[in-house]
């Protein structure tokens, strides 16, 4: 099934700016992976179930770790089982195949179906993962030499790569990728984000969260800025426990929603005892 003539608008669960939306799609027609970068809270992850959700195709997530190794995503030879049967079995071990266990990269090149394949947080490998990766992503096929046996994709999966930016990452894999940032969202788009997962929630509700939010991000000296997912955690809180929204930017009830370390807590007391303003002259709602 091609894969050029798709386009992704989206999804009823993740708002993604025309930006994002051509970035996707720039990709999706040159078949180059999508490496997306952004602070922690900006839908990296989400973007490639949007992705699958809106194209109708499966979503295949590879989550990397600092041990993960490029092999990892193509197959795994599992000798200790083969020695165990060999030794303790009744099962032929001649027969190598069985012993031979596809990762996800080798998952998503044996679908019979195009899939989404997210590849999340490869900044967390080493920094040889990435440039072991180029090659197989390049010409969309992998060589097992246990079985002699050439694995090549069946559809040319959506290939979507999540960085933190912990490390940097190596010139030539950058350059076989389209990139995109998102950007952390303003205060008018992460109102239509709060109303996709809370379409009955009060105006003035949203408007006191999102002052309160957006005051505390700007906080100096905050270590970890609350995230959209953490938004939407305190908004579901607010609601649940009844909060009058007059009294949220003023007692921040439930804080801890928001606010995950201890110095932070006292940053955004000392901001409260100070009087700090919020974002009224930046949120358009107020």
């Amino acid at each position: 099934m091609a894969t050029e003539n798709l386009k992704f608008k989206g999804s009823k669960d993740y708002i993604a700016s025309s930006e994002l939306q051509n970035s996707v799609n720039i990709a999706i027609a040159l078949g180059r992976p999508l490496l997306i970068k952004g602070e922690p809270g900006t839908g990296k992850t989400m973007l490639a179930k949007s992705i699958a959700d809106s194209l109708g195709f499966k979503l295949i997530i590879w989550n990397i770790k600092s041990t993960t190794k490029a092999q990892d995503g193509l197959y795994i030879y599992d000798t200790v089982q083969r020695l165990y049967d060999s030794q303790f079995g009744d099962r032929d071990v001649s027969d190598i195949k069985q012993y031979i266990k596809l990762g996800k990269l080798g998952e998503a090149f044996t679908s019979d179906e195009p899939v989404v394949l997210l590849i999340d947080e490869i900044d967390k490998a080493d920094l040889e993962f990435p440039n072991d990766l180029l090659w197989e992503l390049d010409i969309m096929d992998f060589y097992i030499p246990e079985t002699g046996e050439t694995i090549k994709a069946k559809n040319r999966p959506v290939v979507i790569i999540t960085s933190n930016a912990e490390k940097e990452l190596p010139d030539a894999f950058l350059r076989r990728c389209i990139f995109h940032y998102i950007d952390f969202p303003d205060a008018e788009m992460m109102a239509r984000i709060v109303r996709v997962h809370f379409p009955d929630l009060e105006e003035r509700l949203l408007c006191q969260a999102l002052e309160a939010f957006y005051r505390l991000r700007g906080i100096n000296g905050i270590l970890k800025k609350p995230s959209t997912s953490e938004l939407l955690d305190w908004v579901q809180a607010l609601v649940l426990g009844g909060v009058n929204p007059e009294r949220i930017t003023r007692e921040l009830p439930f804080l801890g929603v928001l606010i995950k370390k201890r110095e932070d807590f006292a940053k955004v007391q000392q901001h409260l005892k100070s009087g700090g303003e919020g974002i009224k002259q930046y949120f358009p709602y107020m």
